[in-house]
């Protein structure tokens, strides 16, 4: 019992903190541009992690890696935390964030969809029904686009949103065949992704200077996105012992987001936004109970 009480501790702390950062993505964004804050929060994840490690003396692991795990690591960083957040801050910068953040729980569908190629599944009847709830949701949610105060809807931004789903769905299919060590992977796929973040920023960020409202956005980034927050909820994942009861806290993550947005960024949440999150969360669990009976 202290056991499963720690995990649901860990895994209601993760997903509490994986709540804010749609809120600091949209404000750190008015700070700073997109490649300042992937280098920021890649940076500190990174030395997060880093310190993890060596608090569980699992640096030593490093060296005994063969080249074909460094190889996949490598793509692995290049996939998330480069071209993923990446291609997620534009459309945060380009979206209300509560459109942002609704669009892109949709990443599980895409998973299922690249699936059927990459690694052969079937699907099912259940699958077909998801997707449509799921897309319908999408409509709904982009059909209000006069409500905000940014006016019409960017469509640069929802194609960059559910395109990120995208990127995030192939980073996992190709973290399955991933053996190593998961906070060593994690680790080493955001070293690896450092030298790519920081030439791209280098050659494309076009701001003046640093805004450090924005650089403690990418602080908080790094922590509470890329690197504390996974650690915690792969401890609840190993100490719980219901995996389904643990995972089904996630589905909580994209209502507490709009309550953060509607408190500390200031956007008023439109109904059609709650309309078409709750279908995709609707989805999604229908998906999620064809898994499950699968």
């Amino acid at each position: 019992m202290k056991q499963q009480t720690q995990a649901y501790s860990f895994a209601i702390s993760a997903v509490l903190l994986w709540s804010t950062v749609a809120s600091v993505f949209k404000i750190s964004l008015e700070y700073i541009d997109i490649w300042q804050l992937l280098l920021v929060s890649t940076a500190t994840a990174t030395f997060c992690l880093l310190i993890i490690l060596l608090y569980q003396k699992k640096v030593t692991r490093i060296p005994t890696l063969s080249q074909k795990d460094y190889l996949r690591l490598m793509i692995l960083g290049i996939l998330s935390p480069f071209l993923y957040y990446l291609i997620l801050f534009k459309a945060y910068q380009l979206l209300p964030a509560q459109i942002a953040q609704s669009l892109n729980y949709t990443w599980a569908i895409t998973l299922m969809f690249l699936s059927v190629p990459i690694l052969k599944h079937k699907i099912t009847r259940f699958d077909v029904a998801a997707t449509l709830i799921c897309y319908i949701g999408i409509v709904v949610i982009c059909m209000d686009g006069d409500t905000f105060p940014e006016g019409r809807l960017s469509i640069l931004g929802i194609s960059l949103a559910i395109g990120s789903t995208v990127i995030w769905a192939l980073y996992w299919l190709y973290k399955a065949k991933d053996s190593v060590d998961p906070i060593v992977g994690l680790f080493l796929s955001f070293a690896f992704s450092l030298p790519f973040v920081a030439v791209s920023y280098y050659f494309f960020s076009d701001s003046n200077g640093w805004e450090m409202n924005g650089v403690y956005g990418g602080f908080y980034v790094g922590l509470f996105e890329m690197g504390l927050t996974y650690v915690l909820w792969l401890s609840a994942l190993q100490l719980t012992n219901s995996v389904a009861k643990i995972s089904t806290l996630i589905y909580c993550s994209p209502f507490l987001s709009l309550i953060f947005i509607y408190s500390f960024v200031g956007e008023p949440i439109a109904i059609t936004t709650i309309v078409g999150l709750v279908m995709i969360i609707a989805g999604l669990l229908v998906q999620r109970r064809n898994d499950i009976k699968s």
